[in-house]
């Protein structure tokens, strides 16, 4: 009886082990961007209220308040490349990271530095959180895979397809 339940009990803890590695990996994303939201919906009223101060304040009449509610954004010049060219460039480094094995240590981090900047370039523009250049060893490793998994969930194709067409979606 107790060989039983002892069983079924590291079965049950085999199974859950995974699923609590993967909600306490996942937790921090949902946190910040609920954080995020939050933070630009305070903007959002804060920037409403202000106005609406100032229109009663200038003695703005009421049809005609409202105006200064929608500012004009400036358009920002990109500082980068091109976006479709960084994910070019995450694709062709991705393969290149996975043909790294017969080369030399110093292609190896090469390889893996361009890869890294590559990243932080398209999370930049996503607007997305990495902490790939504070981390090394496996802690690099895992964030790499987060942050590949935010990038192909806001739509970054990163798969990379090999010369013959197969294409490898990891």
């Amino acid at each position: 009886m107790a060989h039983g339940f002892l069983l079924v009990a590291a079965l049950v803890a085999l199974i859950a082990v995974p699923c609590l590695l993967a909600v306490a990996i996942f937790a921090d994303i949902a946190i910040d961007q609920t954080g995020q939201s939050i933070r630009r919906g305070w903007s959002r009223w804060r920037s409403r209220r202000e106005a609406a101060k100032l229109e009663r304040r200038a003695g703005i009449k009421p049809e005609h308040r409202g105006l200064l509610r929608h500012p004009s954004t400036p358009e920002v010049a990109p500082t980068g490349p091109p976006f479709e060219q960084v994910a070019a460039d995450l694709r062709r480094l991705a393969r290149q990271r996975a043909d790294v094995a017969n080369r030399s240590p110093v292609w190896f981090a090469a390889v893996h530095r361009a890869y890294d900047e590559r990243l932080r370039i398209a999370c930049r523009e996503l607007e997305i959180d990495e902490h790939l250049s504070e981390l090394e060893g496996i802690d690099l490793e895992i964030e790499r895979l987060r942050v590949e998994g935010l990038l192909e969930a806001a739509g970054l194709n990163l798969a990379v397809v090999d010369t013959d067409g197969r294409q490898d979606t990891r």
